[in-house]
């Protein structure tokens, strides 16, 4: 069935972790006819749930990838995209959000604003994404719309506006009472898919009343017609569902639903406020930069005959090629078309156009503006631009955040190892968080990522899917070595075994340079040494920079200079200069006094403030110094400068001290000197290794 734009909805649901996001997404595949029968996250038939396609997600009961899935309800076609609600996974939120134009933002009627809340909400505010909050979990001991909605409030400084409140009869959590229709909604039959309206009862009215009016009154913002028809007491839903759809719109307004998706109550009320508060395509500003014409922005139109602009946001590698999952702004596409990758320059045909559903997939013929389609064997990478020929756009890059955890692999066999070189090839290329490089320092191949358990789910992938026997182990932290004082030197290369000999003399200084790695200084005044070998002494100088004699790290912040010299003139030669500056460096560098330096983490930790004291603590446990504490909207941020080598298993740490509430990030900020305690260990470790290597 063919939908015009204005019944088109692109949505994402998104929330923290275990708030009941992918069994919420499961009613709604239900309720709208994609499924026939519901299954659980964690299921006792073994299925798990519809979203949740991964052996690993069906075992976690977690969400891992984003899954796409497309569905109808009351005329209108909604694209919805279930997130991973672990911070681990972040990226998956990210790029969903991207090229969403609203979103569920599900919450828990006992936990309320979560950290993961927190993040999506940064997320969802970066992108300019409306929004409707769904509190889920209303039949748990402890729910409470109320709490929840004011910490929507305080935490979120949101302007939040319960639409529904609960009916619960002998604490039990029964119906909705709808503020709008002033109905109360109740579910049954086994599923709940049949709805039943009926009066409010007596005891609830007064209180019914009460929210209605405070509803009203914050509602009524957005439409001068609401607020005078609430003035003259002649208010209609219609004019209520008009000003909430503009509230929301406008970013200002968060329209608060209720329900619980487990027990199947409150799913349908929530999908009529999808389709009535969140924008169609064409109620959404998305821009691109014109390449032709120095990246001067320009804003796409949502309209299937103008040129093709689509944006590539997410991979998905399979047996029989890559899957790309394409969000259409602008045009329309449809299968043979010849389309433009804006990065490469390359054109491609588009053979095979998909819509997806989890992990099934059904062939279409054309996709136009405002919908999520896939592209089947195409070679491209996560956040390119397609466009038609001619047109020259490529739109904004997605915020990738920074790795924060590595860990170092190994395997035993080649079978093994091109199976691995495969996998994290495939890996690094779906998720722009995951990174793998080799460390030539320590020849240990490297992988990082978000956090403990997102290494951990790509490592059970590479023994599941690939076959890969694995070891991994804590990597080798990238420590330096300097000097503390300048040192003279003062050497003559010499040798001499029958024919032309050998033969050069430098001299100079070595000194400590904080700006620069490496400085060389050229001070050579009436040509004692020629200038055409000049060059060879730099070169020897800089050869010993790669590895230094205290700990065999490279050796960083030295400038050295040459002010004298000697030179035969038949036996010297550039390879004579060359080993005479690599002669005197290291004469020069065991009376300079070096040391050792390891890279200094910039961290910032950020949670709920009464956490605060144990974060302080397990910052200054690590040697850590504090910059700095902030408290703002009930969010508690600590900021201070931790040695990497400390913060290997932190994200594991900072969730058991704060209940997995806060969440960290990390940046390289500069090198330091290692205490002296340290620096004796790692020198005894050095000498171990040197002994071990020896014949």
């Amino acid at each position: 069935m063919a939908y015009t734009m204005e019944k088109m909805r692109n949505i994402g649901i998104s929330a923290h972790i275990d708030s009941g996001k992918t069994t919420l997404t499961e009613r709604v595949l239900f309720y709208c006819k994609k499924i026939h029968a519901m299954h659980e996250v964690r299921g006792s038939d073994g299925k798990g749930a519809t979203m949740d396609s991964m052996e690993l997600e069906k075992e976690r009961g977690i969400t891992i990838a984003s899954a796409a899935t497309n569905v109808d309800w009351k005329d209108h076609s909604i694209s919805i995209i279930d997130t991973p609600g672990h911070v681990d996974f972040t990226i998956e939120v990210e790029r969903a959000l991207r090229v969403l134009d609203g979103a569920v933002l599900v919450l828990c009627a006992v936990g309320g604003v979560q950290s993961q809340t927190m993040t999506v909400d940064r997320q969802l505010k970066r992108y300019n994404v409306p929004r409707v909050v769904f509190i889920n979990k209303m039949d748990r001991i402890g729910a409470n719309p109320f709490v929840v909605k004011d910490q929507l409030v305080k935490k979120l400084a949101h302007h939040a506006v319960l639409m529904q409140i609960p009916l619960f009869e002998k604490e039990k959590f029964e119906a909705i009472i709808d503020l709008v229709t002033m109905k109360v909604l109740y579910f049954e039959g086994g599923d709940g898919s049949r709805t039943r309206t009926a009066d409010i009862p007596g005891p609830h009215r007064e209180k019914a009343l009460q929210y209605r009016d405070e509803m009203l009154n914050e509602v009524s913002h957005y439409s001068d017609e609401l607020a005078e028809a609430y003035l003259e007491d002649r208010v209609t839903p219609e004019l209520i569902h008009d000003a909430v759809r503009r509230g929301t719109l406008s970013l200002k307004l968060l329209p608060v639903f209720l329900g619980t998706a487990y027990r199947n109550k409150g799913v349908q009320p929530l999908l009529d406020a999808v389709v009535r508060y969140l924008p169609d395509p064409s109620q959404v500003t998305n821009h691109a930069f014109d390449l032709a014409n120095n990246e001067a922005e320009v804003t796409l139109r949502p309209d299937p005959s103008a040129g093709f602009v689509g944006l590539a946001f997410k991979l998905e590698d399979s047996r029989f090629g890559q899957l790309t999952y394409v969000r259409i702004y602008q045009g329309s596409v449809k299968k043979g078309d010849e389309l433009i990758n804006s990065r490469t320059q390359k054109s491609f045909k588009v053979g095979r156009l998909m819509r997806i559903h989890a992990d099934s997939k059904e062939d279409i013929t054309e996709a136009s503006a405002g919908e999520i389609a896939a592209f089947f064997g195409i070679d491209c990478a996560s956040g390119d631009t397609f466009t038609a020929p001619g047109i020259t756009y490529t739109m904004a890059h997605m915020h990738v955040p920074e790795p924060v955890i590595s860990l170092s692999v190994a395997v035993n066999d080649k079978k093994s190892a091109d199976n691995m070189a495969k996998a994290l090839n495939r890996f690094s290329k779906e998720d722009p968080t995951f990174r793998t490089y080799l460390d030539e320092e320590s020849g240990q191949t490297i992988i990082s990522g978000m956090g403990e358990l997102h290494l951990d789910v790509y490592l059970e992938r590479m023994r599941r899917e690939y076959g890969v026997a694995l070891q991994t182990g804590m990597p080798q932290v990238a420590y330096r070595e300097r000097i503390s004082r300048s040192a003279s030197f003062d050497y003559t290369h010499k040798k001499q075994t029958g024919g032309a000999g050998q033969f050069a003399r430098v001299a100079g200084t070595l000194e400590p340079d904080h700006e620069n790695d490496y400085e060389f200084v050229d001070e050579i005044k009436g040509g004692v040494i020629p200038a055409e070998f000049i060059p060879s002494c730099e070169s020897g100088f800089r050869s010993c920079l790669e590895k230094g004699t205290v700990i065999g790290f490279p050796i960083v912040n030295v400038r050295v200079r040459i002010n004298d010299g000697k030179y035969h003139p038949v036996d010297s030669s550039a390879v004579a200069f060359q080993s005479a500056a690599v002669g005197g460096f290291w004469d020069a560098y065991r009376k300079a006094a070096p040391e050792i330096i390891e890279p200094i983490m910039k961290v910032s930790v950020e949670g709920p403030p009464e956490f605060q004291g144990n974060v302080i603590a397990s910052i200054t446990q690590r040697r850590g110094i504090i910059s700095a504490t902030t408290e703002e909207q009930q969010i508690s941020r600590v900021e201070g400068e931790v040695p990497l080598s400390e913060m290997f298993g932190y994200s594991t740490a900072l969730r058991s001290l704060t209940q997995g509430k806060s969440e960290f990030t990390m940046e390289f900020s500069r090198y330091d000197r290692v205490p002296a305690q340290l620096e004796e260990k790692l020198k005894k470790e050095f000498e171990h290794k040197k002994r071990k290597v020896s014949p």
